[in-house]
């Protein structure tokens, strides 16, 4: 029987440092039924000639270039229109996989017969360095759940377009992936827990996420514009929120 292909989503911005590390962890993973799609955002350093040089040598790998910077949204959904699979995986270019990570998750959703699922993830530094810390999952999320706590790690996400439908990335700067998932649980879907860390989640000092200010700011206009939610609303499921990042980090 023909395993499912599924569809590594990697946009990429001047990731010259960490980006080569991230394309191995995909390359040596147990499952390989994958094709790597990576859209870079007309990055200024060089990103592109060694991406290059890795997709010339590993066929799974697609690369396309955009011809003038269009920011992370726009370029995770150009990777969704060039995909093939039926499921998509989430990549942010300076993570890490673990080997096992696509097929215990593919696993997990087939035998489940779910169209969403993520996963715990620890912490690594700017060197890969692990740094002792594991985000756990906080359980299976319904879209009131995600609303109050927005634990989901991006390059831990798996959907089964079969079951959920077309993906698109809303346009938001630092939370257009927290926007992506209220879209999916909105409709009624379920966000399934792995409790095993499958990823690395990379802590980079001049990240656009690191900026905790500004990503605060985004996760309100999302609240605010993208789910349209009152102000007394947004206020109460924005302190929910905070709290459980504090807590997360501790």
């Amino acid at each position: 029987m023909k395993q499912p292909l599924v569809s590594v989503i990697m946009p990429c911005y001047n990731m010259e440092q960490f980006i080569t590390e991230t394309i191995h962890s995909v390359i040596r993973q147990t499952y390989s039924d994958w094709e790597l799609l990576i859209v870079d955002d007309a990055s200024t350093d060089g990103t592109v000639a060694l991406v290059q040089n890795i997709a010339e040598q590993d066929d799974r790998i697609r690369y396309f270039v955009n011809a003038e910077h269009a920011g992370i949204a726009p370029t995770r959904n150009r990777c969704i229109e060039k995909s093939k699979g039926r499921f998509l995986a989430f990549l942010d270019a300076d993570d890490v996989w673990h080997p096992n990570k696509l097929q215990q998750q593919l696993q997990f959703m087939l035998e489940h017969q779910v169209g969403f699922s993520y996963s715990s993830y620890d912490l690594i530094d700017e060197n890969g360095k692990t740094l002792g810390k594991t985000i756990q999952s906080a359980g299976d999320l319904n879209y009131n759940d995600y609303l109050r706590n927005t634990i989901i790690g991006c390059s831990t996400v798996m959907i089964d377009t079969d079951k959920v439908g077309r993906v698109t990335v809303p346009n938001f700067r630092t939370s257009e992936d927290t926007a992506t998932w209220l879209d999916i649980l909105r409709k009624g879907f379920k966000a399934y827990a792995i409790e095993e860390p499958l990823t690395s989640y990379r802590i980079r000092r001049k990240s656009a996420s690191s900026n905790k200010m500004k990503a605060a700011a985004d996760l309100w206009r999302v609240y605010r514009q993208h789910e349209k939610m009152s102000f007394f609303k947004t206020l109460c499921f924005f302190f929910s929120y905070a709290f459980n990042a504090i807590k997360k980090r501790l």
